[in-house]
């Protein structure tokens, strides 16, 4: 076959053009790519190396051949270096504190909606006790029932100083089935998410419903200061954990209800996302199992309300920080 060199690099240039301004932004930044812009990569990377394959008994081509063996190898490099390839075993300790944020802030829209479906939750909840006295009855769970004591009663009896032992020589049980507890619930609201996320946001308003009803409860009997010291200290990293595992199941119902391309593509390409979110949900609950066995419990004469509202604050503008603003200003922030 006789090749026309010129008609085919007039042909081809448009694909060559598109591989080389392709990997100049991969190089640039290390952001994955998704499952479709893969898929045209390795259309590129083929076609590339098949018009190289035509061009080798061309002595005179020497230019073009250097030019189109260059992009070769470039795409072959992205494709088959192995730190390209998602691995929790080859993150290291830095990349893996930049994941959860950066995660975060890629779906954000799907942390504002699960934000405003909880806020709607508790408003709701706030109300109802609010308008209603009786409405506690129907919103408390039969294993929360402890709740159902009014709150007067309960800060007389939770402030009693020979109350304070209760807890003291069962902390890591108790913590241990905080913890369990809490991500198994975390976990199911992402796992509801394959109802196109509708669970998952029955789940959440439930969860801000409840929230609401308990915190307007304390409040209106007068013991607002109690109430922020009992909840702050665990409640400023658990309520935020689960809004993050709204998130997910917001992410994963949109993979399914208004795909890009499949369904399939769609979940693949969200896979570390969901996977980085729920690792993190798991690290914050473990950190507020911890505090709330081993703080939140506690109440005056042993610990001051405001020692734990403090500490429940400080911990609060950390996290936010943290979800917000932590590598924003670093050419590293993004995560392969």
């Amino acid at each position: 076959m006789i090749l026309n060199v010129e008609k085919f690099a007039e042909r081809e240039q448009v694909y060559w053009n598109e591989l080389e301004v392709m990997l100049g932004n991969l190089e640039r930044r290390s952001a994955p790519l998704s499952v479709v812009q893969l898929k045209r990569l390795y259309y590129l990377y083929d076609r590339v190396s098949g018009g190289l394959v035509k061009l080798s008994t061309f002595s005179g081509e020497e230019k073009l051949r250097g030019y189109l063996e260059s992009l070769v190898s470039r795409s072959y490099c992205y494709i088959h270096t192995e730190k390209r390839r998602f691995s929790f075993r080859s993150l290291k300790y830095a990349e893996l504190t930049r994941a959860l944020p950066v995660v975060f802030r890629r779906n954000i829209v799907a942390f504002y909606i699960s934000f405003a479906v909880a806020t709607g939750g508790a408003i709701f909840g706030g109300l109802a006790i609010a308008l209603d006295t009786q409405a506690k009855a129907a919103i408390i769970p039969a294993q929360f029932s402890h709740l159902n004591q009014s709150p007067t009663k309960r800060v007389e009896a939770e402030e009693k100083a020979e109350n304070s032992g209760r807890i003291s020589n069962r902390h890591s049980t108790f913590a241990a089935q905080l913890m369990a507890n809490n991500i198994k619930v975390s976990i199911g609201c992402l796992a509801l998410g394959i109802t196109f996320g509708i669970g998952s946001m029955l789940m959440i308003f439930y969860n801000g419903l409840l929230l609401g009803a308990i915190c307007t409860e304390y409040c209106l009997a007068g013991q607002t200061v109690f109430m922020l010291g009992w909840l702050m200290p665990h409640g400023v990293i658990e309520i935020p954990a689960f809004i993050l595992a709204g998130q997910a199941g917001v992410i994963l119902g949109n993979c399914l209800l208004k795909p890009a391309g499949s369904r399939k593509n769609a979940l693949q390409e969200k896979t570390y996302d969901l996977a980085v979110l729920i690792c993190g949900i798991a690290v914050l609950l473990v950190w507020a199992g911890i505090v709330e066995s081993f703080m939140s419990q506690y109440h005056e004469p042993i610990i001051p309300y405001w020692v734990k509202i403090a500490s429940g604050a400080v911990e609060f503008i950390g996290l936010c920080w943290f979800m917000f603003f932590y590598g924003r200003r670093s050419p590293k922030t993004k995560v392969t």
